[in-house]
């Protein structure tokens, strides 16, 4: 006849008990480490000095994950990345003192304005194929016949003038929704603008992004290629317009009060 007891007063209840602590111990070991694979050591935030050594529960080990569509390996920690030297300075010296941009607070990297640098290359759906096209290259996509077309319409910056036409617009394959309008500025340069800051105004025929004023799209992030959006490109420009409901007109940064 089976009996519980193994040896003495240990029995198969204890045993799975002990066998339950040890594995959560071992849980909570493994997810410490694991949790570490992005912004450790810390650092002391007026210093720089390094808060927490390199040891068992302060560093995990190296894994490498492979991309889609042969864009080869991504390893965290992050690896072979050199340090962005961002245009800021600390208003105070007190720990969590916010950055003030001191250069062009729309490209700073600061504030509503940060960016993340993301990867070198367009976004893709689940085919390979680049997510985000001029409608023109999509092939399935068109706007509606009793929607405005939109191309050739004037968008009005924040400032009341016009920063330029709409010469294009794009679309992302995957959502089946407009993402960017292309405006062409007074001086012939094709800049993105987010289409979800966008504002139609059909009985003027004409967009209102209240993000920047007319001559700051002059500035907005450029593409390496006119017919093909990155995802680091993406994020500029985002970065770039939406800066602009802080930093885009000058009054818009001081209190309300």
């Amino acid at each position: 006849m089976f009996s519980p007891i193994l040896a003495g007063g240990f029995d198969v209840a204890e045993l799975a008990f002990w066998a339950f602590v040890l594995f959560f111990v071992c849980l909570v070991f493994y997810l410490r480490r694991e949790d570490r694979r992005e912004g450790y050591p810390l650092e002391d935030e007026i210093t720089g000095r390094i808060d927490s050594a390199a040891g068992p529960f302060s560093s995990s080990l190296r894994k490498s994950f492979k991309l889609p569509f042969g864009r080869g390996t991504a390893t965290t920690p992050t690896q072979m990345r050199e340090a962005i030297d961002l245009a800021g300075r600390r208003i105070d010296r007190f720990a969590g003192a916010p950055y003030a941009p001191t250069g062009n607070p729309l490209v700073d990297g600061i504030g509503p304005a940060a960016w993340a640098d993301r990867a070198p290359w367009p976004d893709q759906d689940v085919q390979g194929r680049p997510r985000i096209v001029p409608i023109g290259e999509d092939g399935h996509m068109s706007i509606a016949k009793n929607d405005p077309q939109l191309i050739g319409w004037p968008v009005i910056a924040a400032d009341g003038a016009t920063a330029g036409t709409i010469t294009d617009l794009w679309v992302d394959r995957s959502d089946h929704v407009l993402r960017y309008l292309a405006v062409t500025t007074p001086s012939g340069r094709e800049v993105l603008a987010p289409m979800a800051m966008a504002v139609v105004q059909r009985g003027r025929r004409r967009v209102h992004i209240d993000a920047l004023s007319a001559a700051q799209y002059e500035g907005a992030p450029s593409r390496a290629k006119p017919r093909e959006i990155t995802r680091y490109e993406e994020e500029r420009v985002l970065a770039y317009f939406g800066g602009g409901y802080l930093y885009g007109l000058r009054e818009r940064t001081e209190p309300l009060i």
